[in-house]
């Protein structure tokens, strides 16, 4: 007690100055002397601890000290008294101080040791901290809410020159497979690659410019060049005068979403596209929900105007109890998919088969109906075409036997043709050239010119049966080139005459036409003289001896018309339809030489030139044919 007393009346001494000295202090100012009592306070201590002056001069530092720290503290600051160095406390360990009214918080304690009059004394500065800790604690709550949220999170500085990155989470780099040594000082451009061109970066720089908040996706890189889409939100943060200091950056990964959304937008624009109806109506009242551009082009109803309406509306024959019956099996899970055949009815009136398939879903909440509808118009009429195209098959098989048939005819008339036509002028030459043989005298001259006469027309006649027969050839196999020249048809005209003359029976002869000298043609001159002269040639075969072969000839600007008629057998009627047909002869020419070759070719060619051939005929009175022409060919 005599100790206490002195050093008080000590530190009584020059009390003014001592006084202002502590009260300067914004800290918390103590001190004690070596056994721990409290030799002084300042008015700071008295805040602190809640404590007046009075209550605490003299009073052991246990005092301000929570009593589960007594032990360690004592052994601390004997410590401390040894060594006598100036310290802070809190560099070791965490201090906490009491107050009066029981209350333990944070404190932040410097120990200053001096001496007076060989006394030591501890002089202790104190902080309250609890704010400061506080601040820390929420700081630190702060930063483990950022590392922990599932978006990536990066914040930049905007004062700093390319507004770089000075903190990231643990989520951006998971993301972005990046380290700290590759984000932190960066601008987050490096997350766009080469890619930066891209339209909603504008926005962003802009945005960034401004100092405004921003929303955009964009394409960003990983480290490893996978390419993710961005859902970016850029925040500004402000100081006190509103100045930009920071920009808080959200990163969510949307590459799943955006694939889902293009999923979801094909789905739809199939949906929309497909050409088979589509329809979605309510489960409840059957009335229209949806319905594709296909359903709305084919019902000719608007999807307002289906909005308005059930799926009843648009099935004339279907009634409610019926229809409900063949769908409700899907409300009862029973079935997935139910395939029925109906007939809809057009907003014209009109109707039409389709085959539904209807399945379930729900929309927003609801059970829905989802009906994808076919038009079996086609599918319907398939039977009756069917049944069409077998009957049709059937007679082109009939038509086909016949032309067999006929053609099996054909040939063996052809056959027997070919030998009777070959063998008769082979025996008539064969005959004459014996004969020939036989006549030796000068007298005998007569008889001579008669079967050399019969030689050469037989001859005659043989070549253009073999002329016929590779002109038939020719014809069929497409060999047959036209050559186009200009020529008078007089010339003509002259040699299918001339030769014709060669031909005549006795008496006959042939009216030669007027005035045909100043015509001239630009044809295949050896066709059109091919046909003249068949048609002669034909004409004196089938008349009489004495009978006149008429041949006439106009023309006009386009157009050459020849007529030759004659005065013969005449072609009978049931006959007349075959008689450009090939090898065709008619029943009153049976037993006249001939191969029924010339006409087939002479149609056959003019059809090629452009022309036509058509004729008019009365058995045992004569028959005219008319052929026609273009003055000038097309190649």
């Amino acid at each position: 007690m005599k100790h206490t007393v002195s050093v008080l009346s000590m530190f009584q001494q020059d009390q003014e100055i001592f006084n202002i000295l502590l009260e300067i202090v914004s800290e918390g100012i103590i001190i004690v002397d070596h056994h721990q009592k409290i030799m002084e306070v300042n008015e700071a201590s008295e805040v602190i601890f809640g404590y007046n002056k009075k209550e605490l001069m003299g009073r052991d530092l246990n005092l301000l000290i929570p009593s589960n720290y007594h032990k360690s503290h004592a052994i601390h600051f004997e410590k401390f008294i040894q060594k006598r160095k100036r310290r802070k406390m809190n560099e070791a360990t965490d201090i906490y101080a009491l107050k009066k009214d029981g209350t333990i918080f944070p404190v932040e304690i410097e120990l200053n040791p001096f001496s007076i009059y060989n006394k030591t004394y501890i002089m202790a500065l104190i902080r309250d901290i609890s704010e400061k800790q506080e601040i820390k604690k929420n700081l630190m709550l702060r930063t483990q809410a950022l590392q922990s949220a599932n978006s990536g999170i990066v914040i930049t500085d905007a004062l700093k020159y390319d507004n770089p990155v000075i903190f990231f989470n643990s989520t951006f780099t998971k993301l972005t497979g990046y380290s700290e040594k590759e984000i932190l000082n960066r601008n987050c451009r490096f997350l766009q690659g080469k890619d930066n061109n891209q339209e909603s970066l504008n926005v962003l720089r802009k945005a960034i410019k401004k100092g405004e908040s921003c929303q955009a996706r964009l394409r960003n890189y990983k480290k490893d060049g996978t390419m993710f889409w961005n859902d970016l939100y850029v925040f500004p943060i402000t100081d006190n005068k509103g100045i930009v200091t920071n920009f808080i950056g959200i990163l969510n990964d949307v590459t799943l979403r955006k694939k889902a959304e293009e999923e979801r937008l094909l789905l739809a624009s199939i949906f929309d596209e497909s050409l088979n109806e589509v329809y979605v109506f309510d489960a409840k009242t059957l009335k229209f929900i949806n319905a594709n551009h296909g359903a709305q082009k084919n019902i000719g109803y608007s999807l307002e105007e289906l909005k308005q309406m059930t799926t009843l509306d648009i099935k004339p024959n279907e009634d409610e109890i019926t229809y409900r019956k063949t769908i409700d099996v899907l409300l009862k899970n029973n079935v997935v998919k139910v395939k029925f055949e109906s007939e809809h009815k057009r907003k014209d009136g009109t109707t039409y088969p389709v085959e539904e398939h209807v399945q379930r879903s729900r929309l927003n909440g609801k059970d829905v109906f989802t009906a994808i509808v076919l038009d079996i118009t086609e599918r319907k009429n398939y039977t009756t075409k069917l049944e069409n195209k077998v009957e049709e098959r059937t007679l082109q098989l009939e038509t086909a036997l016949n032309k067999e048939k006929e053609l099996s005819e054909l040939k063996t008339k052809f056959l027997s043709l070919v030998s009777h036509e070959f063998k008769t002028p082979l025996s008539a030459i064969l005959t004459s050239s014996e004969l020939l043989s036989k006549y030796t005298l000068e007298e005998h001259q007569e008889k001579r010119d008669k079967h050399i006469k019969t030689i050469i027309d037989k001859v005659h006649f043989l070549n253009n049966i073999i002329n016929d027969f590779l002109s038939v050839e020719k014809l069929e196999t497409g060999k047959v080139n036209y050559k186009f020249s200009n020529f008078k048809l007089s010339k003509v005209v002259n040699e299918a005459v001339y030769d014709a003359n060669m031909l005549l029976k006795e008496g006959q002869q042939i009216m030669y036409p007027e005035n045909i000298d100043d015509l001239s043609l630009y044809q295949d001159e050896k066709i059109i003289q091919l046909i003249l002269s068949n048609l002669l040639y034909n004409a004196i075969k089938y008349s009489p001896e004495g009978s006149t072969i008429d041949l006439r000839i106009e023309q006009n600007e386009k157009i050459t018309t020849i007529t030759i008629k004659d005065n013969g057998i005449g072609i009978p009627k049931k006959d007349q339809k075959h008689i450009f047909e090939r090898y065709f002869r008619a029943h009153n020419v049976i037993n006249t030489q001939g191969t029924g070759i010339g006409l087939n070719i002479v149609q056959n060619h003019l059809e090629n030139l452009g022309g036509t051939i058509h004729f008019e005929s009365e058995e045992n009175i004569g028959t005219t044919f008319i052929i026609t022409f273009p003055n000038s060919a097309t190649p």
